[in-house]
């Protein structure tokens, strides 16, 4: 009897085996693959990840579910997912907020963004532009410059809050130009546009796809796009970079997983967003949004990460900037 029992249990023992075996050795994915975002719905992070996430689903024949997550500049999302197991099966699309500014705004982070997260593959650029008041008599950054230095003060930017890109960019123009300008920070982007169409502030750095209708319409007036090379959805703009060397602010987004996942997982996740990114009318869909494809290794992502938590944390310290 005791024998019988034993086999059984023998048995047993190696299908349990047989099945962690077979789990472990499971092709990817074979589930729902989650991929949280840190905005509400509509944002540009919530709109190309949808749009990203509907053909990734085609390309792996797999599902692939958006959660939104907002909260805390991104920080409530991202530190979900650096806390969930290592498997490819919950990720993120984080921005320079979640990924890199908040190291520098924030003074205690519940994540560190270069260590517990596994590069994947760097999204999209949301393009930003800079742009005044009809009021202020400047047709280009040097000219702005100028006014500003014979104006010292005068002239206000808005920003979506402290420690935002849209502030930070400024900071950092004024910080290579030696002008002065009065910073008022408002709860976001729209009440920033509000009271630069009114006047209340003359100078901003914002996205593209929210300043350039306006543009269009001769109720603000583009200088130049803080993008390292002209904008495709503006070509005969300069960059700043232009007047200023080297100057570049541009709100990027990236794919990033838990740390310490498995090497070909990442591979077929990087494969995967690179093929639907060079899709013609996946590039054309987000142009029109004021997001440019970028693409890439993971190994370049990681460099990139790194280069920008250094650039922005040092401005955000070196003017103080807190979050909200």
């Amino acid at each position: 009897m005791f024998a019988i029992v034993r086999t059984i249990s023998a048995i047993l023992a190696a299908a349990v085996l047989l099945g962690a075996t077979a789990q472990a050795q499971a092709p990817f994915p074979n589930r729902p693959i989650r991929i949280l975002v840190t905005i509400p719905p509509g944002g540009a992070p919530d709109i190309s990840a949808r749009l990203l996430a509907q053909h990734l689903g085609e390309t792996l024949n797999w599902s692939v579910v958006i959660e939104n997550r907002p909260g805390a500049n991104g920080n409530i999302a991202a530190d979900l997912v650096a806390k969930s197991p290592p498997d490819g099966y919950t990720l993120l699309i984080g921005n320079i907020a979640s990924l890199a500014i908040n190291v520098g705004i924030y003074a205690k982070m519940p994540y560190d963004p270069l260590k517990d997260f596994t590069p994947i593959v760097r999204t999209v650029d949301v393009n930003y532009v800079l742009v005044v008041h009809p009021s202020v008599p400047a047709k280009n950054v040097n000219e702005l410059v100028a006014y500003a230095k014979a104006n010292p003060g005068k002239l206000s930017y808005g920003s979506a809050g402290s420690g935002s890109l849209p502030h930070l960019s400024v900071e950092l123009l004024k910080a290579r130009t030696g002008i002065d300008l009065q910073h008022v920070p408002y709860k976001g982007g729209g009440p920033m546009v509000t009271d630069l169409l009114g006047g209340t502030v003359q100078v901003v750095i914002g996205d593209q796809a929210n300043l350039m209708p306006h543009v269009a319409s001769g109720k603000l007036r583009a200088l130049a796009v803080a993008t390292p090379k002209r904008s495709v959805n503006a070509p005969d703009l300069p960059t700043i970079g232009e007047s200023l060397a080297g100057f570049e602010a541009t709100a990027w987004q990236g794919l990033v997983g838990p740390a310490g996942m498995p090497a070909d997982v990442v591979r077929k996740l990087n494969d995967a967003f690179n093929k639907v990114m060079a899709m013609p009318d996946v590039k054309a869909k987000l142009a029109g949004g004021g997001l440019e494809v970028v693409g890439g290794t993971p190994d370049e992502f990681a460099r990139f990460n790194a280069s920008e938590i250094a650039k922005w944390t040092k401005i955000a310290r070196d003017v103080g900037a807190k979050a909200d």
